[in-house]
């Protein structure tokens, strides 16, 4: 992690020194100088990070340049003389201690060994390389006789059956199987999956569960259950049960048995044979739940030897055999795993990454492990393995893993949100021939090979849509990012606030001002104004307000120059101020407003912007802008020579032609959310998305002929997604034709 900090801050130096020189006049040597040591620092913390667990000193001097680096940064945001004179003597300081190190523990630092190789770029659109629960193994048995309880009996009771067990065990996995599968869908038209967890919002958790019943019948959810009390929110859920039909409700881990005494209440016995069922760590869950018998606890056992050895070879060799000369190694690392799923497959995301002909990278592994994990209760075996993992990681991955103790526990996290924070916190090494975001996507994907993300739902073009992480896995990164000062958590209870070192603040119902910090979340809490302490943080990178009531941006945005990510999506703002056109490192500009179907002019707003907007020269993406004050804003769209991302609305007829001539100029983009003439001649388009356009045009659009001027204008373009409501409400999203093959799809 303290190499990925001083990697990235040297980066920021070596910018500085060469764009912004000049600015710097005395202080140049002595920027200069730190970056200098900077780079002699960063070679060593490679190795020195993989032994700080064995020493405390060196534990507490990798604490120190990683706090330094991060003073670095911020000083250099400011250009504060003083302040670089002591950051100076603190790094000559601290370089000191590297050079005694280095002669202590026998480090060269111009040799890395297997850290070198683990540093290695691996770039690969592979999307094989998710983890595909289908494939698991060791399930269909427990799966059956799940599906047989649920099934059985002619009696008309309310019967649950619960799923017992360890964390890491796979109890998640064997209920959604059960949930989908075809017989129980079949007989239980009314279905619904509600994540419990430790922390439970019980109102929040009701509503979730009334948003899903709602959408699984097709049914608009009543605005009145968000001002409604916790009683009448569970009679409301036993009142639309009672009147659904058959219904299997999942309330997936459950910790206490205060919870079912709660829930129970809001499940009608009714006449159906209604099932509910529940996956638990905790043995009195199970059986507080299952008081008509005994015989609906299933208790989740570890995967047998033979399942073990088949979802390990699954995962290191993909269903290959095992090498001959690996067998006892894997073995041996096998049998630490004590056959359960989660340690199996995060342990063989470690292992697939190594190169298979060197048995010494095998047997380094087996020996970290030495007798460290003897004697130890299996669940903190369990985290010791995933500890490993995090340890073998890349000291590119390794922020980016840490980054995740940011979201609660079993929080669904949009992918696309998560690379951006990435980018924003400067955790992804731009790479020659690739755009950022490609890189962000591909170490995305290395982070799900290996085990330690696991995906949930993915977008219509096959790539992730949204992830989590285990909550052993998500107890294991809060320790680490804990130690290192990564994030700081708070609850919204009363407490003293934090130390103004914070970074990152994840907040989730206050917010005061911390001087350092340079990303805030704050998407989709209840706030209708822009708090004032907003403005103070003038080392922010990035702000989200989407999905809040905010209505209005205050001038003060203009004091936020260190800006790139600006959110604003699904928000009441429908228009900027001039004083937007300061924020010169703005990369991304998002501000739209969804308007209900119901509504005449329904489909999403768009925000109208400064005149000269043109002078966001760094704006990668513009999503969306309100076109309708004529021709000088759409000619300012084509002063964006860096947009790969722009959503347009509101466009006049008069200025259609403008348009092209605007995009003509957009050698960059790839993503556009209109269909102007001229879009023949972007020729580097890889897909249009068409959201909300009229009955008319999407007639003319969805039913193309190969040999019309439409098509022609548009058979260059490798994917077309056209977005719609529905006749019963809801958003539809349809592929016109897919990147595989130009067919156009129904």
């Amino acid at each position: 992690m303290a190499a990925t900090v001083v990697s990235f801050v040297s980066n920021h130096l070596a910018t500085l020194l060469r764009e912004e020189g000049s600015l710097l006049g005395g202080l140049r040597q002595e920027v200069q100088l730190i970056k200098d040591e900077l780079g002699h620092m960063k070679a060593f913390l490679k190795v020195a990070e993989a032994k700080e667990d064995d020493d405390p000193r060196l534990q507490e001097w990798i604490n120190q340049v990683r706090e330094a680096a991060y003073d670095i940064d911020d000083v250099l945001d400011e250009f504060v003389a003083s302040e670089i004179q002591s950051i100076k003597s603190r790094i000559k300081n601290i370089s000191g201690g590297r050079q005694r190190y280095q002669v202590e523990f026998g480090i060269d630092d111009r040799v890395t060994g297997s850290s070198t190789m683990n540093d290695s770029w691996r770039y690969s659109r592979d999307d094989a390389l998710l983890v595909e629960e289908a494939k698991l193994v060791g399930i269909d048995q427990p799966k059956q006789h799940l599906i047989s309880k649920l099934l059985e009996g002619h009696d008309h009771q309310l019967k649950v059956v619960s799923v017992v067990g360890m964390g890491g065990l796979g109890k998640t996995t064997l209920v959604k199987k059960v949930h989908e599968d075809p017989d129980v869908r079949k007989n239980f038209p009314v279905r619904a999956w509600v994540t419990v967890s430790q922390a439970c919002d019980f109102p929040k958790l009701l509503r979730d569960l009334i948003w899903q019943l709602h959408k699984d019948l097709d049914k608009s959810v009543p605005q009145f259950i968000e001002s409604i009390s916790t009683a009448e929110l569970k009679e409301f859920v036993k009142d639309f049960l009672q009147q659904a039909g058959r219904y299997a409700i999942v309330f997936d881990d459950v910790w206490d048995v205060e919870f079912w005494n709660e829930i129970k209440f809001a499940l009608p016995e009714g006449n159906y044979g209604n099932r509910v069922m529940l996956t638990t760590r905790n043995a009195d869950v199970a059986s507080a739940s299952c008081t008509e018998s005994q015989d609906y606890v299933y208790k989740k056992e570890p995967l047998s030897i033979e399942d073990s050895w088949t979802l390990f070879c699954n995962k290191i060799f993909k269903g290959n055999r095992c090498p001959a000369h690996l067998m006892d190694v894997a073995k041996a690392v096998l049998d630490k795993c004590d056959g359960l799923p989660l340690a199996i497959v995060a342990i063989g995301g470690l292992l697939a990454s190594k190169d298979v002909s060197r048995i010494d990278e095998w047997e380094m592994l087996q020996q970290s492990f030495g007798g460290e994990l003897e004697g130890t209760g299996e669940l903190e075996r369990v985290k010791r393995i995933l500890s490993l993992s995090y340890n073998d990681l890349p000291s590119h991955l390794k922020p980016c893993l840490l980054y995740l103790s940011i979201y609660p526990e079993d929080y669904l996290i949009k992918c696309k949100r998560l690379m951006h924070l990435w980018i924003a916190e400067r955790f992804v090494k731009r790479r020659e021939g690739m755009s950022i975001e490609d890189v962000a996507w591909a170490y995305l994907r290395e982070l799900i090979s290996r085990s330690l993300i696991q995906v949930t739902e993915m977008f219509y073009q096959g790539s992730p849509g949204r992830c989590q992480i285990h909550d052993l896995m998500r107890e294991v990164i809060l320790i680490k990012s804990r130690e290192q000062n990564m994030v700081t958590i708070t609850t919204g209870q009363p407490m003293t606030w934090p130390s103004e070192k914070v970074r990152r603040l994840v907040v989730h119902s206050i917010l005061r001002s911390s001087k350092l910090l340079k990303v805030l979340e704050l998407g989709g809490e209840k706030i209708e104004e822009t708090p004032t302490e907003i403005f103070n943080l003038l080392h922010l990178t990035y702000l989200c307000l989407s999905d809040t009531k905010v209505k209005r941006v205050p001038k003060a945005i203009g004091k936020l120059q260190h800006l790139e990510y600006l959110n604003l999506g699904n928000t009441g703002v429908r228009e900027l101020p001039v004083e937007i056109l300061k924020l010169l490192k703005l990369r991304m500009l998002i501000v739209f407003q969804q308007v209900d179907p119901s509504d005449s002019d329904y489909g999403f707003h768009g925000f109208k912007g400064p005149s000269k907007l043109g002078g966001l020269l760094a704006l990668q993406v513009l999503d969306t802008i309100d076109a309708s004050s004529g021709s000088i804003i759409v000619k300012e769209i084509g002063k964006l020579t860096q947009l790969r991302v722009l959503y347009i609305t509101q466009l006049r007829r008069e200025d259609g032609k403008e348009l092209c001539s605007s995009l003509v100029n957009l050698t960059s983009l790839q993503e556009l959310g209109d269909l102007p003439s001229g879009i023949q001649h972007l020729s580097h388009l890889q897909e249009l998305g068409l959201y909300e356009i009229s009955s008319r045009m999407m007639e003319k659009v969805g039913n193309q002929k190969e040999d019309s001027e439409d098509y022609r204008r548009i058979a260059h373009i490798p994917e077309i997604v056209i977005g719609f409501y529905a006749d019963d409400g809801e958003w539809r999203i349809r592929r016109l034709w897919g990147k595989e093959k130009k067919t156009i799809l129904a």
